[in-house]
């Protein structure tokens, strides 16, 4: 009974851990776990598979059937999901949830917000908030629109199909993210490998570990240079204006947090996004002709796709009552943003993807205190990247049939695969 509940709360730990990876957070293997148990990590094409619809109407909070004692409750409804996540007083993310278990221990915290509770985390982001104005921000357009244009350009020297997960979706986030962090220009084929193979997720929970571990003795040599020479990216300001009220490691883990929360996610939001264009024509022809529809665009396709299929795993404080269900001290509460997304409670027809659909609330960044920082960087670069990708080639076609694109399985950040096409 001991190893089952063990290896049950390994699969914990890898889902706490793994935020994302190129393959996605594949589970299909686990055969310990009833197949209704990776429910929320499953989609149909774009879509959450109906049975998370039909949950949250009838139990928008549920228990996830995981067997040996383990409770794991699983949140779809929208008002729920927001009483959860905006609560840090009754439910932790800190990383020292996860000591003791499988080969965890303090040492291999990664540090950086996902992994904190208020205070720490409170002393954390108000370090990285002012580097994530629009002010400061601001300073990254030139850099953003370069760097898509540099890729379009290479898409444009191809011959045949090009897969836009490889040339588009993937380069993008991950040199924006080195323009950020100030990344010096020689290291950062080094950074993008870094980026795209960012967990074993195959290996177990000591294998996670171990690759966070490459990421951080990484990412520790490059805050060391910012500190001997500061420079003018995100890195480089924090040391310049509070220095020394932060060590190397725990820049290091901030430097972590930016790249887990903010490549991934952001690349495959450029992919799906894509294939939302190429399958809606109306669509395709509004985004390539109209300035002003391209930010309705972004947020109804960020609300429509949350990529983050759901958000770190909340660990109780106390006993708490939520949705009308008794939550035990030490439960693990699982919120499926993608399905709070979906709530009519946001609206009608959400199913749908409608530009000119009135912002609405919704969770793909979050909520609360843990919601992403790095959101308006994220707008920045779908604002930017979806219109020229469209207007630099008005004829781009998927190069197979939709039903054959290759959409991950069982995935914390979903996305596809590969996305062929055609450019002229």
């Amino acid at each position: 009974m001991v190893s089952m509940r063990s290896r049950i709360m390994a699969w914990a730990t890898r889902w706490y851990l793994a935020r994302q990876s190129k393959k996605g957070f594949d589970l299909s293997n686990m055969a310990l776990l009833p197949d209704s148990a990776l429910m929320p990590l499953r989609r149909d094409g774009l879509d959450p598979i109906p049975e998370l619809a039909q949950l949250r109407e009838t139990a928008p909070v549920s228990k996830l059937p995981i067997p040996f004692g383990v409770n794991v409750w699983l949140v779809t409804g929208y008002e729920e999901a927001k009483t959860v996540l905006a609560d840090a007083k009754r439910y932790s993310n800190d990383f020292a949830n996860l000591v003791g278990e499988h080969g965890a221990s303090a040492s291999h915290s990664p540090g950086g917000l996902g992994f904190a509770d208020p205070p720490e985390h409170t002393r954390l982001r108000k370090l990285l908030t002012p580097e994530f104005t629009m002010r400061r921000l601001s300073r990254l357009t030139p850099g953003i629109t370069a760097i898509i244009d540099q890729q379009l350009d290479r898409i444009a020297a191809a011959d045949g199909p090009v897969d836009l997960v490889e040339h588009f979706a993937l380069p993008i986030p991950s040199l924006v993210i080195c323009e950020l962090l100030g990344v010096p220009y020689d290291d950062r084929d080094d950074f993008q490998r870094l980026s795209m193979a960012r967990f074993d997720l195959f290996g177990g929970a000591t294998a996670s570990l171990g690759a966070i571990s490459e990421s951080l003795a990484y990412l520790t040599e490059v805050v060391k240079k910012q500190r001997a020479e500061p420079g003018d990216g995100l890195l480089g300001m924090i040391i310049k204006e509070h220095g020394d009220q932060v060590s190397d490691q725990e820049l290091a883990g901030l430097a972590d947090g930016v790249l887990t929360g903010g490549f991934e996610t952001t690349a495959s939001m450029l992919a799906l996004g894509a294939v939302v264009l190429l399958q809606d024509p109306d669509t395709f022809k509004l985004v390539h002709d109209d300035d002003t529809a391209v930010h309705g665009f972004v947020e109804e396709v960020l609300r429509h796709l949350t990529v983050v299929q759901v958000a770190f795993p909340r660990f109780a404080r106390a006993d708490v009552e939520v949705g009308g269900e008794q939550i035990n001290k030490g439960d693990v509460v699982i919120v499926s943003l993608a399905g709070a997304d979906r709530d009519p409670a946001l609206g009608e027809h959400l199913n749908t993807v409608d530009p000119h659909r009135a912002p609405t609330s919704h969770l793909a960044f979050g909520y609360g205190v843990h919601r992403c920082i790095g959101a308006e960087l994220a707008r920045m670069e779908l604002r930017a990247a979806y219109p020229a990708l469209v207007r630099r080639f008005p004829k781009l076609r998927l190069a197979t049939q939709s039903e054959d694109l290759n959409y991950r399985k069982v995935s914390i950040v979903y996305g596809v695969e590969t996305l062929p096409v055609l450019v002229g």
